[in-house]
Order: C-alpha cells, then sequence, then structure tokens
C-alpha cells in the first residue's frame, strides 16, 4: 500500500473577502495571481499586507486566493509571540472566539475582530487517494519524515478529503524548520 504523501511548508498568510481587499488596495480593486498554489484553484497574490497586532507587527504578509467569505490569518507559534496574540491551533475556516488582528494595505486598514489561527497540520486528498491509504474524512493521523539529521513523526495530523483537493501534506514553518523539511522534496510516510 503506498502511503507516502508529500510534505510542503505553509508560510504565514492571509485570506481576505472582496470588501477587504477593497478596502485595503482601493476601490474596485481584485487579487492578483502571482502563482498557483499545489491544491487547485489556490494562488499565492501579487498584493501584500502588514499583520499588526497588540506587541508588534509582520510586514510583507503573502495573500492566499480566491477571495473567502470570511478573513483569517495563519501564522505560526513563533509569529503569533512575536504579534502579541495568543493564536489558537485550529484548522482552516474554523475562526470563531479566536483573537483577531488589525491588516493594513496600501489603501487602507481593516480590523478582524477574529480569525488569526495556528493552522492545524493537515494531509489534503481525493476520496481515491483516501480509499487507496485506508484513511477517511476527519480521521487523525500520525506521519513519519525522514530528512537529514531531523527525522520525526508529526502526531494529530488530520485527514482532509475533498474531490477537489491535491494529495499535499501541509505543515508550518515552526514545524518545517524542526523537520528540516526545506531541504529539499520531502515525502512523509502515513501511520494511521
Amino acid at each position: 500500500m503506498d502511503n507516502k504523501v508529500l510534505v510542503e511548508t505553509s508560510a504565514r498568510h492571509v485570506h481576505l473577502t472582496a470588501e477587504q481587499v477593497e478596502i485595503l488596495f482601493g476601490k474596485g480593486a481584485t487579487l492578483t495571481k502571482k502563482k498557483d498554489l499545489s491544491q487547485p484553484g489556490q494562488y499565492a497574490c501579487e498584493q501584500r499586507v502588514t499583520v499588526v497586532g497588540p506587541r508588534n507587527q509582520i510586514a510583507n504578509v503573502s495573500i492566499l486566493g480566491p477571495e473567502r467569505s470570511a478573513g483569517q490569518v495563519e501564522v505560526s507559534m513563533t509569529d503569533a509571540r512575536t504579534l502579541g496574540i495568543a493564536a489558537p491551533v485550529r484548522e482552516s475556516g474554523d475562526i470563531a472566539g479566536t483573537p483577531g488582528c488589525k491588516l493594513v494595505g496600501p489603501c487602507g486598514e481593516v480590523t478582524l475582530d477574529e480569525g488569526v489561527i495556528v493552522a492545524k497540520r493537515h494531509i489534503h486528498m481525493t476520496p481515491e487517494d483516501a480509499e487507496r491509504i485506508g484513511v477517511t474524512d476527519r480521521q487523525v493521523v500520525s506521519v513519519k519524515v525522514d530528512t537529514p539529521e531531523r527525522s520525526l513523526v508529526f502526531g494529530d495530523v488530520v485527514v482532509r478529503v475533498s474531490p477537489s483537493f491535491a494529495l499535499a501534506m501541509h505543515i508550518d514553518t515552526d514545524e518545517s524548520n524542526a523537520a528540516n523539511a526545506s531541504c529539499g522534496e520531502v515525502y512523509g510516510e502515513i501511520i494511521k
């Protein structure tokens, strides 16, 4: 059984609504695609924002498109500490009751009342991938990553299944550094 998965590092980024894009970048502004990401229909944008927390700010933060129904900021634990925000570990989109922040663009500012999270590590896969690997949507697995001098096992990895996904595991920059996962193309072994 093939239970290997590409491990990708997901750096800090922001998701915005169409209304927020216009406030930050000007009336009539829309997101401009810079490059496609591994997940179908998802892309990094030319535009960037500054994320402002109670303690500090982080400039030049990527925006991922397309627009969403709610604004969201995904950071690492290190970023959250830098900003002074007690961001919880959550799945993307699960922002109810989370802390907020301010976003600053060239034309305006947006205050998010909630939406700052540390993304829970996860694996995107199609229903066919899930059947082949023998896992189900929302199942929690571990993934063993063998890298030079930093091999480790990631626990608490949630499986997310959708026909619109492409097979890939996403970890944040803190997790990537811990596993030396930026040393080239890295694959992990799913352990159920």
